[in-house]
């Protein structure tokens, strides 16, 4: 039986008047006692009593930590917001801004203008410095369910069917201890079937990458189908919760068996402590008295651990998130920049490549010579490296050209192609104009491996790898060899030469 708190106080208060009247009235018959027989001590023995006695409560105020807790309330300042970590804020920001520098470059009006909204969500997202939670997993799972059970009010149909959810529904959650405000976000399930399926799979997957802390539900043992999406992840630096819900439909011993695998199954990215299991809305059971009786959630290990994980690690996940956001999103417009910039390159490659074409065919040289002596090639270096934002002096680009010349020759290529475009044009000409047009359709054709190697010579700041020019020369060389693309490289190069109107 518990006392209201004012009778506690009341009580603590008359037994530490008693006590301390009775501790006066010792000290005064102790002082009289003294003061009778020697009265020069008993001063100093009542003043040395006091400090004992103060000291012993001093001793005890202290280790209960009532001293320490006075101390830190009067020393330290009014509580402030938390606040993003430092280093990865500045790195996120710095991010941001040299995105919003790529981003100029790209060409496409549309794709520009969603980077550019992306960029922006982001660095509001870093401001308003929200946590989000995002749950994620199949339509079967009971994610909705779960979000009921967290929030402890209705959100969304409980037990709809498969595919209900198609789009991310967000609920707010304050958590005691916590200043910063959850965002706690339904999506809809993977692994439905049809186009709507695979659509609503993407919106999750989108929402999933974007949460600071994933919570993966399951109804049993991962499979292969939930294991890949939940590792890949994980993998990226996305904190992340495996939920093991419906356990009230298992045996103990195989819930218990379940967790276990579960464990052991993601023990490479997630912790054992962040694989919970849970019932998020029991099923009825019907009792002995024939009276049917629903038990209460039992979410509380997911409540403490999900309490546990936001207060400690909030700030981080948060920034961490924000770090990989902007990540991601540069790379998506380096990728985009890259694409732009490899279709100009192959359109000056292509154009190129026909130059030398008609030049050679008009003006036959020896084959070793091609790339050696054609200023076509020069020319078409020193624009590619502009694409790719490296200015080339004539100088440069012809040593260029010429190294690139000999390589091709020291590996055999020039002879491999003139064998591999003769066999191509004897099934399209005739043996008079095949004579006449080798050269060339070869010159079109070593011009093109030339222009596809410098690609990837500036693709990586003006490197050709760890190979050498050797490698990349050659893998360019086995890229353009296949059949069906000389078949159509042939056709296109008797069209452009007009090797039939020059017999």
């Amino acid at each position: 039986m518990r006392f209201p708190r004012s009778w506690s106080i009341a009580i603590g208060g008359i037994s530490i008047a008693i006590l301390a009247l009775w501790l006066i009235n010792s000290l005064y018959a102790l002082y009289v006692q003294v003061s009778w027989t020697t009265p020069w001590l008993a001063t100093p023995i009542l003043i040395g009593i006091l400090l004992l006695i103060g000291l012993a409560i001093a001793a005890i105020v202290y280790y209960v930590g009532i001293f320490q807790g006075w101390w830190a309330k009067s020393t330290v300042s009014p509580q402030q917001l938390p606040k993003v970590p430092v280093e990865k804020t500045a790195a996120a920001t710095a991010n941001l801004q040299a995105i919003d520098r790529q981003l100029q470059q790209i060409q496409d009006e549309v794709t520009r203008q969603a980077l550019i909204d992306k960029s922006r969500e982001i660095a509001e997202n870093l401001a308003r410095g929200q946590i989000r939670v995002v749950v994620f997993g199949t339509g079967s799972a009971g994610k909705t369910s779960l979000i009921n059970a967290i929030i402890g009010r209705i959100v969304g149909e409980v037990g709809a069917p498969m595919g209900t959810t198609t789009r991310g529904e967000t609920y707010t959650l304050e958590l005691k201890g916590l200043d910063r405000q959850i965002l706690l976000t339904d999506t809809p399930g993977i692994l439905e079937a049809g186009i709507a399926g695979t659509q609503r799979e993407a919106i999750a997957r989108e929402l999933a990458t974007s949460a600071d802390l994933l919570l993966f539900v399951v109804d049993n043992d991962l499979r292969s189908s939930e294991y890949i999406p939940l590792m890949g992840l994980a993998q990226i630096g996305k904190r992340s919760l495996l939920i093991f819900n419906k356990t009230d439909l298992y045996p103990p011993i195989d819930r218990d068996r379940i967790v276990t695998k579960l464990q052991q199954r993601v023990q490479s990215e997630i912790e054992p402590q962040d694989v919970i299991a849970i019932a998020a809305n029991p099923q009825p059971v019907r009792l002995e008295s024939g009276e049917i009786f629903t038990p209460d959630p039992d979410i509380f290990p997911l409540i403490r651990r999900l309490a546990a994980v936001l207060r400690a690690e909030g700030e981080d996940l948060i920034a961490d998130n924000i770090l990989l956001q902007s990540q991601r999103l540069g790379a998506e417009a380096r990728e985009l920049i890259d694409a732009q910039r490899r279709r100009q390159a192959d359109r000056i490659v292509n154009r190129y490549q026909w130059i030398g074409a008609g030049v050679v065919t008009v003006t036959p040289l020896p084959v070793v010579d091609f790339l050696a002596t054609a200023a076509i090639n020069t020319q078409m270096i020193i624009e590619i490296g502009k694409v790719y934002g490296c200015d080339l002096n004539k100088d440069t680009a012809q040593e260029l050209a010429l190294s690139l010349g000999k390589t091709l020759t020291s590996l055999g290529i020039v002879k491999g192609a003139i064998q591999l475009l003769s066999t191509a044009l004897t099934v399209n000409v005739t043996t008079y104009a095949l004579g006449k047009g080798i050269q060339g359709v070869t010159a079109a054709y070593l011009t093109r491996i030339a222009g596809r190697s410098f690609i990837e010579y500036f693709r990586q700041d003006r490197s050709w790898g760890d190979g050498g020019m050797a490698e990349a020369v050659q893998q360019q060389f086995q890229l353009n060899r296949k059949d069906e693309f000389l078949k159509a490289f042939v056709q296109q190069a008797i069209d452009k030469i007009s090797i039939g109107n020059r017999e």
